[in-house]
């Protein structure tokens, strides 16, 4: 694979049953380079084959009305600054009818229980702005109040509010607004008797200094707000059809790193809130929000006698089914727990029928980036044939999965080879080192388009799942809590010994010729490798948190993050966050390292990597820093195409020239794109 093979890519994603239990809708998203932009269209399984049903180009979110008559989901127009508005199809085709003109557009929604209504989650200007225009509006003092004031996924978000609005089907009247607290409302579900519906808040005594939030129910016909469940970190929370309440979250949200549950809501009589959250799935010691790849279809799925959810287990992301029939919430034995979809694969999205005969769902390997799969009685159908087009298109890689030890605990890994690597001789295959951003996240058993690259560029791509990831449970995820104090942590001997591994399984890697390289917490933990060893010939320090006193104060989710990882917070731990900055160790580099980063990057800020190049620079290391406008955190997953390819095209060209006589990496890889100068 080559970095303009991105333009090959067809992913699936989002699959929606419609109640008549057979046809399904799903978003293809490809990448237009020539555009340079991301289509999305949704597309119909009909029982017998596939076909386009909308024309794009930025549809997403599909969801049908419970009566099954309508789909409605969220479209962007092509013109510039336009914002994702709500739309409404009859099931059987036809014209798109727009049902919002909302300034900053919808995020969310859901249908009323009887497909006459639907609730959006929109955002909405402050009253001293919304009355200007956009130039305007961005010419003037930002006055800031609140924490945090810009958002990685949505820029500078001082001077709005995510609201709950309230819109009919057929297009009677304006969207009226439903929430007036200044606070945002996220995730709604309506009540099953469509009389209420319940979201996720920051809590009425909250504070912008934690990320507490909590679950509240609003009347529609009397307008009160009432909390539901005590503070914690929530994420999803819904209603089964015969009213019970369940959410998707933690009880505290600084148990995180940690394992998201679900949770059924038990009612009580004493008590702050009307309910308590008891958790059906501790026992299974697994996430229920899989984030790598991130799964389309959030919480519970119900059908008789219990619901189907995804789950994170160990590299791969499969559906189980939890019973709950036959299970006693005042014993002690949980639910019974069944796989529905399982094996070396990660499932990115399912429906199901409400009997639970039958599953759609969408499912990437490590050589398939995704199909749709029908699963009925026992027996898988792919309704889709993306991969074999993909295929016939790009030279697919294999990829080798296996396990290592480090002091007892076995370590997950996976390689993808080059071509030619069979026949290769001992020692004369270059290697390079991939760490996962997070840390709580994980390599698997997925098609992973960096690995293929690389390997494609002629280097032995490796990666694995080191102590802090996710996948392994909540004591495999917090190892690494209060340890980046020792630059000798639990994961940095983790991701060392991986390279030693690397070394014994594969006789023709390059002990000379090795690189490393990641981005996020891969950033981070790539900076601390390289001050610690000189076996590096290659370094690529991508969107990294790397001074950790700045970042608490410039990153979205500065305020808390250092209390989750390093156990510690300013001003009393600032000693820790000094020891934990690989800014601090910047002197002790000796590998060319490249700093990579996005300019509109709010999660790890670009002063992060601004202050590790001067570090680096006054070190006298060789170093270079690229910088990429306009894009966020999300540069190499969803970033703009041209500035995908053309970051692939910097990481080869880096690789190739420090590490010398690779094996044909391509002309690519030795001819990056022109990087613009910037002022000394």
């Amino acid at each position: 694979m080559r970095a303009t093979d991105l333009e090959h890519l067809v992913l699936p994603g989002d699959p929606q049953l419609h109640p008549d239990g057979t046809r399904v809708a799903f978003v293809l998203a490809e990448l237009d380079v020539d555009d340079d932009r991301t289509l999305r269209t949704i597309h119909l399984f009909d029982g017998m084959r596939t076909r386009r049903y909308t024309h794009g180009p930025s549809d997403r979110s599909p969801r049908w009305s419970p009566d099954g008559r309508c789909l409605a989901f969220l479209r962007t127009g092509v013109e510039e600054g336009e914002k994702p508005q709500l739309v409404i199809m009859w099931a059987d085709g036809g014209e798109a009818h727009r049902r919002t003109d909302l300034p900053l557009g919808v995020s969310d929604f859901a249908w009323s229980p009887d497909s006459t209504q639907l609730v959006l989650v929109a955002a909405a200007y402050a009253d001293e702005v919304a009355d200007l225009d956009d130039d305007e509006r961005r010419r003037r003092p930002k006055r800031i109040t609140k924490l945090p004031y810009r958002t990685d996924a949505g820029g500078w978000v001082h001077d709005r509010t995510d609201h709950l609005y309230l819109v009919d089907r057929d297009g009677s009247g304006e969207p009226q607004r439903l929430t007036t607290v200044d606070r945002d409302h996220g995730a709604p579900a309506w009540r099953p008797d469509g009389g209420a519906v319940a979201f996720v808040a920051r809590p009425d005594e909250g504070t912008d200094l934690d990320p507490h939030d909590q679950v509240f129910e609003l009347d529609l016909d009397g307008g009160e707000v009432r909390p539901l469940l005590p503070p914690g970190s929530w994420q999803w929370v819904g209603y089964a059809p015969d009213g019970r309440l369940f959410t998707v979250g933690q009880t505290d949200p600084f148990d995180w790193p940690g394992n998201h549950g679900v949770y059924w809501c038990r009612p009580r009589d004493d008590g702050d809130t009307p309910f308590e959250p008891v958790e059906l799935l501790a026992h299974l010691d697994r996430d229920v929000l899989p984030g790598a790849p991130s799964n389309a279809t959030v919480g519970p799925r119900f059908v008789t006698g219990g619901f189907l959810i995804a789950v994170e287990d160990r590299g791969t992301s499969k559906v189980v089914r939890v019973d709950l029939d036959a299970w006693d919430p005042d014993g002690d034995k949980p639910p019974v727990v069944t796989d529905v979809v399982a094996g070396n694969r990660s499932v990115t999205g399912f429906g199901v029928r409400p009997d639970a005969s039958a599953v759609a769902f969408t499912v990437t390997d490590t050589a398939t980036p995704g199909e749709l799969v029908w699963l009925q009685e026992g027996r898988e159908r792919c309704v889709t044939d993306l991969a074999r087009t993909f295929r016939s298109k790009v030279d697919v890689q294999p990829t080798q999965r296996f396990v290592f030890e480090r002091e007892g605990a076995e370590i997950d890994a996976w390689a993808v080879l080059p071509d030619g690597f069979d026949a290769a001789g001992p020692g004369t295959v270059p290697v390079l080192v991939n760490i996962h951003g997070g840390p709580t996240s994980q390599y698997g058993e997925y098609f992973f388009d960096e690995f293929q690259v690389e390997a494609g560029a002629g280097y032995l791509a490796v990666g694995c799942n080191p102590r802090g990831s996710s996948g392994r449970g909540a004591d495999w995820a917090r190892a690494v809590v209060g340890a980046w104090t020792d630059h000798g942590s639990v994961d940095t001997l983790d991701l060392e010994a991986l390279v030693d591994a690397t070394l014994e399984r594969f006789p023709q890697a390059d002990p000379g010729r090795i690189g490393i390289m990641g981005g996020s917490y891969g950033g981070y933990a790539t900076a601390r490798l390289i001050a610690r060893s000189d076996r590096y010939g290659s370094a690529i320090v991508e969107r990294g948190l790397l001074q950790w006193e700045s970042f608490s104060g410039t990153s979205d989710i500065g305020p808390y993050f250092d209390r989750m990882f390093l156990a510690a917070s300013l001003p009393d731990g600032a000693a820790a966050h000094r020891a934990a900055s690989p800014v601090a160790t910047a002197a002790s580099v000796t590998a060319p390292t490249l700093v990579l980063h996005s300019e509109a990057d709010h999660r790890c800020p670009i002063e992060q990597a601004e202050q590790y190049f001067a570090a680096l620079k006054r070190a006298g290391v060789t170093t270079e820093f690229v910088r990429f406008p306009d894009e966020t955190h999300e540069l190499s997953r969803s970033g703009s195409p041209k500035h995908r390819i053309e970051r692939f095209e910097v990481v080869l060209d880096w690789h190739a020239r420090h590490l010398r006589d690779a094996a044909d990496p391509g002309d690519e890889a030795t001819s990056a794109a022109p990087i613009a100068p910037e002022v000394a």
